[in-house]
């Protein structure tokens, strides 16, 4: 039906223009009939809006999807960007990141790693902690035992040198120890010797065997041409 803000709008319109003919607006006038204007097409606007809101309240109500061909869509779609394949999941769905792998497999036991962060130490039964010390090279032993040697003809105190020795990991080059002990004792004084004789004493069945004593004699008289270019009494002494 004919709107009443419409009608009114008309019926307004003609008294401007007159019943006795078209005569020249005055500017009051002109500001008027634009201002009635102006209004009209706000009026019009409004109804066209509520009629739409009007519409999309009638709808279902569910947003429509995006379009197969925009970004939004591609974002979960899980085919091949290449064009290849046939859009099924990838390693039949045992691949990915917070997955629990392919149905039906079943996984052997695995030893836990102290990294895992879901190791529990408690549940794991008693932990014995071990030093590990390496095996000493040729030349660390050498570094290693001589200040003890040395050291020893000063304090003349061979539990300390036992006890030095067994916190090092002397493995198969035992036999240097008293190797180099009595090279020392040739270069020193008369009471280095002595006191060298009664280390390897005691060192015997503790820090090393009779069999070691035994090695390294036999070398030494073997590298006695060595021996005398430091020390010409070697033989005799």
């Amino acid at each position: 039906g004919p709107c009443p803000a419409a009608a009114e709008e008309e019926d307004g319109d003609e008294e401007l223009l007159g019943a006795g003919g078209p005569r020249a607006w005055t500017p009051q006038e002109k500001l008027l009939h634009e201002a009635r204007l102006k209004a009209k097409a706000k009026r019009r606007l409004r109804r066209t809006s509520s009629r739409d809101s009007a519409r999309e309240s009638l709808s279902e109500g569910t947003e429509p999807g995006p379009e197969p061909g925009s970004p939004k869509g591609r974002a979960h779609d899980r085919r091949s960007r290449m064009g290849k394949g046939r859009g099924l999941p990838k390693k039949g769905g045992a691949g990915g990141k917070g997955v629990w792998g392919a149905p039906g497999v079943v996984y052997g036991y695995q030893e836990p790693d102290a990294r895992d962060p879901n190791y529990d130490e408690a549940a794991q039964g008693d932990t014995v902690y071990a030093t590990v010390v390496p095996e000493l090279e040729e030349g660390e032993l050498e570094k290693n035992v001589q200040p003890m040697v040395l050291e020893y003809f000063e304090h003349g105190d061979t539990s300390e040198v036992m006890e030095l020795l067994r916190g090092l990991n002397l493995g198969g080059r035992r036999h240097a120890v008293p190797a180099l002990a009595v090279a020392l004792a040739l270069e020193g004084k008369a009471s280095h010797r002595e006191l060298t004789s009664r280390l390897l004493s005691d060192l015997v069945g503790h820090a090393v065997a009779p069999e070691d004593i035994a090695w390294a004699f036999d070398k030494m008289l073997r590298d006695l041409p060595d021996l005398i270019l430091d020390t010409p009494e070697a033989p005799q002494v």
